[in-house]
């Protein structure tokens, strides 16, 4: 049997989404791997930074299983979310719907007055040092990592934040200057992130607004990353750099992220979009 599959993404975060509500589809890691790969359309490679596929839930409207384009499985991933939401919104016609992930519920919402896209509700960010996780205690506003010379690094004491799945956010004074290529396949693998970390490189433009780079865990460097959006806010607010909301500009485009003061959990709103549909080779 073939699936039909749709490619989407959030701010060129590119997903391939397969429903598999009405037949059953686990693919392996290395079937992962081989369709998420770019520029090999010989072998049938459709390429994409994460692999989706819709199943049924008994809590939610639906269960997102997720894969990074390296065949991992893991828990989160905002912009995908942002997009399945999209979906059931059209499908449903209804104001609201929740996904279940890995991670946990999620609600995807049509956004306030003013603001385009979807809106998703991440839950509250996980902030101790063994919710990151991280392989021994420190307080995560400001973890004691550096990368450079001791008396003369070029980036230190990033900050630390779970929002479904490990984020590290360094600081840095201007993102073009910024080694993120060069350091984020080193921080993802340190020993300090016994499940890998998902590295984000921020500039605070102002304290509503942040430049964001993100090199993901098991992907690379992506055009956008709506969990490390949500986690670069988090970790700027923390160490008092910016409010509570703010828009976050990434290679793809800005995200709105508002850590919410009532109930902390983070919402975050943006543009999705379908490029085209096809069926699985």
């Amino acid at each position: 049997m073939t699936h039909r599959f749709l490619k989407m993404n959030g701010l060129g975060n590119d997903f391939i989404v397969v429903d598999a509500r009405q037949s059953p589809y686990r693919p392996t890691g290395d079937q992962v791997r081989a369709l998420s790969a770019r520029g090999d359309r010989v072998s049938g490679a459709i390429g994409c930074d994460q692999f989706i596929v819709l199943e049924p839930s008994s809590r939610a409207d639906l269960f997102m299983r997720i894969w990074n384009a390296d065949g991992t499985e893991v828990q989160a991933c905002g912009n995908a979310t942002r997009c399945v939401g999209q979906l059931l919104l059209d499908e449903t016609g209804a104001a609201s719907a929740t996904i279940e992930t890995a991670a946990g519920l999620l609600g995807a919402s049509r956004p306030p007055e003013g603001q385009v896209g979807v809106t998703v509700d991440m839950g509250v960010p996980g902030l101790d040092w063994t919710h990151i996780p991280l392989s021994q205690e420190m307080d995560t506003r400001s973890i004691e990592l550096q990368v450079g010379p001791i008396d003369e690094p070029i980036l230190h004491t990033p900050g630390c934040v779970n929002m479904g799945n490990p984020h590290v956010v360094f600081f840095v004074p201007d993102i073009e200057t910024a080694p993120v290529r060069e350091v984020g396949p080193m921080i993802e693998h340190h020993f300090l992130f016994p499940e890998g970390a998902n590295v984000g490189f921020a500039q605070i433009l102002a304290p509503d607004r942040i430049r964001l780079r993100v090199w993901e865990r098991g992907a690379g460097l992506t055009k956008a990353c709506g969990t490390g959006a949500c986690a670069a806010l988090v970790a700027a607010h923390r160490r008092g750099l910016t409010g509570r909301e703010a828009t976050l500009v990434l290679d793809g485009g800005g995200l709105h992220i508002a850590w919410r003061a009532s109930d902390d959990h983070v919402l975050m709103t943006g543009a999705v979009a379908l490029d085209y549909e096809g069926e699985l080779p």
